[in-house]
Order: C-alpha cells, then structure tokens, then sequence
C-alpha cells in the first residue's frame, strides 16, 4: 500500500480478510454461497481498505497472516459510472501493486468466456439494463428454443458471450473464485428504482440458470437495506459484519469536525440575502485557507469550492440570477470558475452565462472549479473534500438523503485535522428549503446514535456562532493549557519496530537526522546479536527444529559439498526455510528480517568476492532468523529494544520537530498514536470554535445560558452553554473560588484542543474527555484543576474512573487537582484523584457507587 492504513482501516481489513477466507473455503469445500457488510462513516476511506483487502486478495499479506488467493476475481458494482471511474482511480492511487492492467472497466464491447483471476472488472447498472448491448440476447426461453441450431451459441449483434454468460461460466469454474462488491450498496437493494433492484438480486440470487455469485461483499455507510436483503437470499450463509467505529474515524482527522447549518426562516426561491451569504462564506474560508498555507512550508494548497445545489427542474434564468449575485460578492472570482454534473453533459447556459459539463470525479483536482452547479449528484456516492460550502435549494425530507448529503462534504481536504482552527475542521451548508424542525430531527437522531441512517460523527450545529480567544486571558494561562498532557487511544496490534522504521523515514526526510533508517536496523541488529549469544543453545534448538521435517534433516554443514548452490537446495528445502522465515518476519517486521539476514551473511562472505557463497550465507542467515523468531522471549526483548529508541529519538528531536509545519507534525503525531499504550501528546491552543446560542425545547426555541471567564468568548465576552444542574453548580463553585481566573469546557469530540484520557472497557481502549478545567493563580504561578462530572448511571461509569486514576498517577505533577463528581443520594461527593488511597481503591473498586459513597470521598 502506498498510504499507511490507519488503526481503524487496518482492524476493518483484518476483519474483511478473515470472512474473505472463510467464503473462498465454504465456496470450494461445500459450495455455500456467503455474504457480509462493511459499514463505515462517510470519509472513513472504504476504498484505502478495499484495497488493501485486494491487495491481500491477489499478493497475499504477511502482516494480517494472509495468503494470495490465486483463483480469486472480482467484480466492483455501483450504480454510477463516474463513481466506478473515480474508485478505480483512488484504487491505483493507495495501491502499489493493483496497476492499471489489473482494473477493466467493463463496456459494451466486452466478450470473453470467462473473467480471468487477479482482476478487478467494473460494473454498473446501466451495462446490466435489459437494453445494453452487454445482455442482449440473453433469454433463457429462447436460448433452449435454439439448442439445435447450426450456431446456437451466437447471439445478437455476433455476440458469443453475454455478461451473464461470462458470470455464469466463472462460477461453475472450479479454479475461479467470483467476489462481487457492491459499492454503495444501500442503494442497489432499496424500493427506489424497481430495475436496479432486480439487478443486484440477479447478481446475488442468480436467475434463469445463471447461479448467483459466491461472494457478496457489501459496503455503504448504511448498510440496513443491503443486510435485509441478504437475510432474504437464497441459501446465503451471513458471515459477521464489519463495523468501523465512527469514533475512531473522527479521532484519525479524515473528516471534519464540525458541520455548520444555516437554516433561516421564510426564504425564497434563490434568495439573494442567502446566496450572497454563501458567497461570503466561499470567499472568508478562502482567505483563511490562503493565510494557513503561507504559514506552512510546503503545505498543500487548498482552493475551496462552492456546491449550488438546484432542483431537478430548475429555472435556468434563476441561477444565472444567482451566479451573478455570487460574482457581484465574490469579484476576485474568475470568470470561468463555474461548471456544472448535470446528467445530460452539455453546456448549459444559465442568464447570459454558459456553463461547461465536468464529469464529477474530476471535480476534485480541478481546481479552476469554484461554483459548481449539481442536482441530485452530489448525494450519490462521489465526493470533493475541496467543497467547504454547500448552498442548497432543493427541499428535501428523507432522512437518509439528508445525512448522505451532508456526507458528502464533510471529507478533510488536506486529509488531516488543522490544529486548533475549528473554522478550517468545519464545513458550511445553507439549506433554506429545508424545514429547520426536520432537520433538527434528524440531527437528534444522528447524534443520538440511530443506527437506521448513516452515521455523522462530530458535531453538527444549526446556525452557530464563532467563538474566539478570551483576550483577557494572558500568555500564561495558555502556556498552561498547552502544558496539559493529553492522550492517545492505544492500537491493537501496533508493532514497535515497525513505528521506529516509521519514525526513521520522517526524520532522515526532513534531515533531523542523517541515514537514520540506517542507524535503527543497525541498533536493532546489534541487539539481536546480544540476544543470540545470551540465548546460544536455546536458538540452536529453534535452528535444528526449522531444518528438520518428518524426521528427515533438510541441511548439513555446507564445507566440503562439491555441488553448486542450485544442486544443493532441493525445492521442497525451500520453501520449508521460506515458511518458518515469514512467520519469524512477522516478530521482526520483514524490513528489519531483511536488513539482518544481509548483516548476518556479510559477517561470512561479500557478495563481490564470492557470490555464490554469499547466497548461501544468506539461505543460512534466514534459517538462523527462523529459529531466533521460535525463541519465546525475543519479542518482548526486542519490541523493547525498539519502544526505547523510538522514545530516546523524540525526547531528542522533539523541539526540532515542534518547529515543523502542521503537515509534517501530524506526520509524527501519527507515529506518536503507533503504540499499544496511551501516549501522552500536547494541547494545541484553539483558534475558534463553534457553539450554539439557541436551541429548541418541543415547538418553542430559547437563547442559551451566557457564562462569563471562559477561554473562549463571543466579541462580549460570553460563552453560550446549556448546564445540568451538576454541571452549573460546580461551575458557580470553582468560579468562585479565591483566586479563580478562567474556565473551558472540554470538548467531547476529538481534537487537539480536547484533552483526552485512555481508558479500557471490556477490553477496549477508549478515551474519555473530562468536562471542565479550570485555572488559578496560587504561589505566583497558573495552576490547573480537572473537575469531572461523573454520571453513574452508565456501564462504562467504573472504568472511566479507573481510567482517570491511572492519568493521575502519571500526571499529578501536572494539576493542583484532579477530581471526579457524581451525585449519590442526592448529594454531589467528590473523589481527590492525586491521594494515592483513592487511586488504589478505584483501581481495585468493583462499583463507582460504593466508592463514592465510602470515607475515600468527600461531599462536594
């Protein structure tokens, strides 16, 4: 792959391949027909995973345990050709071994007898249509009417082979493997288009003699049609679904934080007041754009991008009206700045203005695009992480149109969070023929977890206000905020030497340190070497195991063997060798294996003065690596070996790389996150942030609460935020506490501005965000008090508790205070998370309620 999987996309793919070698083994050994789902929020990167799950598919991966499916072909299936085009191109763009050959995008002139393996063949519904050229002729009636014709095989238009003929003759293939993904899938089995449905049945179900395919893998970011569809199937084993955790997601800075909604009251048809308000918001988020980038060396340019969303019949003389009240607004504009995805692919005059077709998938890196004009598109499955402004004057009700659509703009268009600028993580849409209610109610539901719509993390808010820096608050109280260490989640399966290369490669490329790539095989090397003269006789054990099967000895000593080195190793020696190598790689990762087997070789010969020694010193050297990788205790010691350094190169380099634009710090923030145990990251100041000032209670909408000495302020200095009763009274406290200075409420969605805290429940690693930090003077210095409303009513209440006694204890030093809340009995207690008896008994405590009720607690 040419990107790095996030934690996320590779526990998805890792899912994805374990039901992949389940349906290849049902299919061939009891010819069950399987399927399953993949479900991911919109910019989760489905298609990275994809990929890297055909990748596995066609080459095999030793990282997830993975042989190549030799017999292995697959057909992508989607609705829209440009949404097919624009996957094949992302496919070879995370790939590095899916080439261009390897994808075929099926057309009308296709006619082979069979798919051939290690391809992807593209297909859409259009190409299935009872009309295409692809399936004319294929009935079944009259094909058996023909059996004793002198040519019974041709068909129309001296077509030997229909697609469904070609379907039909891979499946029956016993050396063939057919998997179909269904890209989008929600939409291929819904009551919407009656022909589509039919066709994504055919393809699952089979008809008329054709069998249905094997292998039916599904992804959308809803996927409840598609899995009741299955559920109805023909004798279709459901294998367990993929699920990506819409939090993780929001946590890796792939999508944006925050969706803002305009949804003003009684407006027009393109209503002048709101398109020139669109107008201004394309034109501000430019400027900042601009200004963010000359601020980072090397950073990639961002040229935001304007969606005018009109009806399916729209009034073409009303958005030329439109165009030029964003013109007017926008001046810097140019002119040929505007193009249009309607589905006829004409230009389109629109006033006195004629506006050129652009097929959807090139909108993104067209960056002359910066008004575009679409209808119904823009819902449909492609996207354009550029777009940071949606005006829509479509009405629309449905509940899953409405959150695809707002879907499909919520993609990072550098692929990353920018620290500390909300207004840059955040998306606008106006939306005046959508009823504010509706609305409102679908993003209730949304945030709320209703699992029948595609999930939206992050915040979505209806006509907010920004929030800017308190500019009372001094230097000093941010350089305490930004003191505060924060945490990551913990990745499973996160392998030390493998973010010790990682972190090699970024130093050496932004020459912090020369050859360091180098310099860590070499560490590591010398470590093994170590370890092998501790563990001498335990690995010669291990050595003599590899070189051993079925009693026989595969290898004697090599001095004194007349034969060339070809006559030597037999094959089957080989791949024997070959087998216990790979599974020692996978302790060492393979770059590390490699590096040392050449290390180990060139301490026997060179491959200048004698190369086919130097061969089998390298066949010897893999043997002894084999055997080191059976050694019990050397992944612990060498995972060590790595984390050590891995820590010593950041603690080193740290002030360096703090230097560094935000691209290439994310790049090590990255690296930071590659462990299996929280590590600590620092908060990053926040430029802006959104919040609510209104809010709706059933029919009546009502301003909420103004708070004042908070860190960040509207222009009067007040912070709108709508308190429990919990939460207000420790607010009225700590505020009046003597010397008291200034307040923020954590936010609870990922950022680096949103302190995090890992915990661990049911054997998952999560974060949780305490509520409020507060900050005072004391002693002439800034302190900081974590002060955490805790609610007990919940499953994870315990070990959330656990979780913030475990950040005590390694970050006392930190805080004057670390405090945890709940009410019991109708009294708010509190817990002191710097006394090390109250850290002790929660790490041992099997219920939060008793431990806030014990003598450990006070009352608040």
């Amino acid at each position: 792959m040419k990107f790095t999987l996030k934690d996320y996309q590779a526990d998805a793919v890792r899912d994805a391949l374990v039901n992949l070698r389940k349906a290849n083994r049902y299919w061939h050994s009891e010819t069950d027909k399987t399927a399953f789902s993949l479900t991911a929020v919109t910019g989760a990167g489905k298609t990275v995973m994809a990929a890297a799950a055909f990748e596995a598919l066609f080459h095999g991966n030793d990282e997830f345990d993975f042989d190549a499916d030799p017999t292995a072909v697959i057909i992508w299936f989607s609705d829209d050709p440009s949404l097919n085009e624009q996957t094949r191109f992302r496919l070879m763009e995370s790939s590095d071994r899916i080439n261009h050959s390897d994808m075929v995008v099926v057309e009308n002139t296709f006619n082979r007898p069979k798919f051939e393996p290690g391809k992807i063949y593209f297909l859409n519904t259009q190409k299935l249509g009872k009309n295409s050229l692809l399936v004319r002729g294929y009935d079944q009636a009259e094909l058996e009417a023909k059996a004793g014709a002198l040519f019974p095989e041709t068909r129309p238009d001296l077509r030997a082979y229909t697609i469904w003929d070609t379907i039909q003759n891979t499946v029956d293939d016993p050396d063939l493997t057919l998997y179909l993904v269904l890209d989008e899938a929600h939409r291929g089995v819904g009551n919407t288009n009656k022909e589509k449905g039919t066709i994504v049945q055919r393809l699952i179900n089979g008809f008329g003699g054709v069998p249905g395919i094997p292998v039916v893998w599904g992804i959308s970011a809803t996927v409840e049609r598609f899995n009741q569809s299955i559920e109805k199937a023909v004798k279709r084993t459901k294998l367990p679904d993929v699920i990506v955790d819409a939090s993780k997601v929001q946590e890796s800075g792939l999508i944006k934080d925050m969706i803002l909604l305009d949804i003003p009251d009684d407006v027009g048809d393109f209503d002048t007041v709101l398109v020139r308000r669109a107008a201004d918001k394309l034109k501000e988020c430019s400027i900042l754009w601009s200004e963010y980038t000359r601020h980072q060396v090397d950073a990639e340019t961002v040229i935001p991008l304007m969606v005018l969303q009109v009806p399916n019949t729209p009034d073409h003389n009303e958005i030329g009206r439109a165009l030029e009240t964003i013109f007017d607004r926008y001046s810097e504009l140019p002119t040929n700045s505007v193009a249009h995805v309607f589905g006829d692919h004409t230009t389109q005059r629109f006033g006195d203005r004629d506006v050129p077709y652009i097929e959807p998938q090139r909108v993104q890196d067209s960056t002359w695009v910066r008004v575009l004009i679409a209808k119904d598109a823009i819902s449909t499955g492609w996207d354009c992480p550029r777009a940071e402004v949606m005006i829509s004057f479509r009405a629309a009700s449905d509940k899953t149109h409405i959150t695809q659509l707002l879907g499909r703009m919520v993609r990072s268009p550098l692929a990353r969070r920018v620290p500390g600028h909300e207004r840059l993580n955040s998306v606008d849409c106006l939306l005046p023929r959508f009823n504010k209610k509706t609305v409102e109610s679908v993003v209730e539901a949304l945030m709320s977890g209703d699992d029948t719509l595609p999930a939206t993390p992050g915040r979505i808010l209806v006509n907010p206000l920004e929030m800017l820096p308190n500019l009372e608050v001094e230097d000093v109280v941010w350089n305490k905020f930004q003191s505060l260490p924060s945490q990551t989640r913990p990745q499973r399966g996160a392998k030390p030497a493998k973010r010790l290369t990682a972190l090699a490669q970024e130093l050496a490329d932004d020459g912090l340190l020369e050859g360091a790539g180098s310099k860590a095989h070499a560490v590591l090397h010398n470590a093994l070497d170590d370890f092998r003269l501790k563990f001498e006789d335990k690995i010669k054990v291990k050595r003599d195991s590899v070189m051993t099967v079925d009693g026989r000895t595969v290898v004697a000593d090599m001095k004194g063997k007349n034969k060339t080195f070809n006559q030597f190793w037999e094959e089957a020696d080989m791949a024997v060798i070959d087998d216990a190598y790979r599974r020692a790689a996978r302790v060492f990762t393979p770059d590390v294996s490699r590096t040392y087997v050449e290390h180990l070789a060139r301490q026997v010969t060179s491959v200048e003065e004698d190369p086919e020694g130097f061969l089998e010193a390298i066949v010897e050297a893999r043997v002894t690596v084999a055997g080191l990788g059976l050694v019990t205790e050397i992944q612990d010691y060498f995972d060590d070996k790595a984390k050590t350094l891995v820590q010593g190169w950041l603690q080193d380099f740290w002030t360096k790389i703090k230097c560094l634009s935000d691209d290439r710090k994310e790049s090590y923030r990255q690296i930071i996150e590659m462990s299996e145990e929280p590590q600590d990251i620092e908060l990053v100041k926040p430029e802006a942030k959104f919040e609510m000032t209104r809010a709706m209670h059933g029919d009546k909408e009502y301003a909420l609460p103004m708070w004042k000495q908070h860190l960040l302020c509207d222009e009067y200095g007040n912070f709108p935020s709508e308190l429990n009763d919990w939460e207000r009274r420790v607010i009225e406290k700590e505020s009046s506490r003597p010397r008291f200075l200034f307040w923020y409420r954590n936010p609870q969605t990922p950022g680096q501005s949103s302190l995090g805290i890992a915990y661990q429940d049911a054997k998952q690693h999560k974060i949780m965000r305490p509520d409020f930090i507060f900050f005072a003077e004391e002693g002439g210095q800034v302190v900081a008090d974590i002060v955490d409303p805790h609610g007990l009513h919940l499953a994870d209440a315990l070990p959330k508790l656990q979780g913030l006694a475990v950040y005590a204890q390694a970050h006392a030093g930190s805080y004057r205070r670390i405090e945890s809340i709940a009410e019991v009995k109708g009294k708010l207690r509190v817990l002191d998370m710097t006394d090390t008896n109250v850290r002790e008994a929660v790490k041992e405590g099997q219920d939060a309620t008793s431990i806030f009720l014990s003598s450990l607690a006070d009352d608040y």
